[in-house]
């Protein structure tokens, strides 16, 4: 870019919803804010924001540039402080958006510890199981499980084995018996997880490379992960859970594991984000810090 300054502008104006609003932060007067993002847009050859006389959002090629530019600038500043304190710079502020279940009872403290460590860092956190839009939301991450359906996405494994787990808990299987098989869930009230409109109710399990589907029924469904636990821990029903979720559970005997014998669905989890250029030093080493932590949790499963 000609003008860094330029590009500031830009970001500033894009976090802001408001050119007048970014101009009066920057010191800048309304003429010349208006001048610079045309500048920026001429260089560039494409539009960057559509403006109104009440709104102003982002063009497609906007959202775009718009990780990258913060990228640019956080790692131009990061690199100049470096240079005049002679360490490394971790410092950053992450949007992030978590699954449910697993972001508010895991994934919270490891953030807490990771905070401690690097104190320069700030979150914003999202809590939700539908996938988040990495592109338009605003998110720098995402921790996600199953597979990525965008190739397009960077998608940077924390367990990568993991995998669902039949499970009930004690009081639920002394009022209404054990599954023996998972064939026999069909007798059974299961807690069924719902993603948008799409309803989970068909569980599948192998066994020896043979793969069975079942249609499972029940009096309750959720689209919230963390729900659906509860409801299994409180004794009301069979739940199919990722291991990663209720380790703790299992470990404490508050969740009895179901039909062993069968395995349940890998469903791997990953770090997602829109492209290699966000991955700065500090996603960088929260990767590795929310990766052992998800190793040490399924260490704790495996060996509950």
């Amino acid at each position: 870019m000609k003008n860094l300054h330029d590009l500031q502008l830009f970001v500033r104006a894009a976090e802001l919803g408001s050119l007048s609003a970014a101009a009066r932060q920057l010191d800048l007067s309304p003429a010349l804010a208006s001048a610079g993002l045309k500048r920026l847009e001429a260089e560039l050859g494409v539009p960057l924001m559509l403006r109104s006389t009440r709104s102003l959002r982002l063009s497609r090629e906007g959202e775009r540039l718009l990780p990258a530019a913060r990228l640019a600038l956080d790692g131009l500043r990061d690199a100049t402080e470096e240079i005049a304190t002679g360490r490394q710079v971790i410092r950053d502020h992450l949007q992030i958006s978590l699954p449910s279940d697993l972001g508010r009872n895991h994934i919270l403290g490891w953030l807490d510890a990771f905070q401690a460590r690097w104190p320069d860092v700030s979150f914003r956190l999202q809590f939700s199981d539908r996938a988040a839009d990495v592109y338009r939301q605003p998110v720098d991450l995402a921790i996600r499980y199953g597979s990525q359906p965008d190739s397009g996405l960077v998608a940077l494994p924390l367990h990568a084995a993991n995998q669902r787990i039949l499970c009930a808990a004690p009081a639920y299987l002394a009022r209404h018996g054990t599954p023996g098989s998972p064939e026999e869930l069909t007798r059974h009230n299961c807690l069924r997880f719902k993603v948008g409109d799409e309803l989970h109710d068909h569980w599948r399990f192998t066994r020896a490379g043979k793969e069975i589907r079942i249609e499972v029924s029940g009096d309750r469904a959720c689209d919230d992960g963390d729900a659906v636990r509860r409801w299994a821990v409180a004794g009301r029903g069979i739940a199919y859970k990722s291991g990663l979720d209720i380790a703790e559970d299992i470990a404490s005997r508050r969740l009895i594991r179901l039909c062993p014998d069968w395995q349940g669905e890998t469903v791997p989890l990953a770090l997602i984000c829109a492209d290699r250029r966000q991955l700065s030093p500090t996603v960088v080493l929260l990767r590795e810090h929310l990766r052992e932590q998800c190793e040490a949790l399924g260490q704790r499963l495996e060996t509950s």
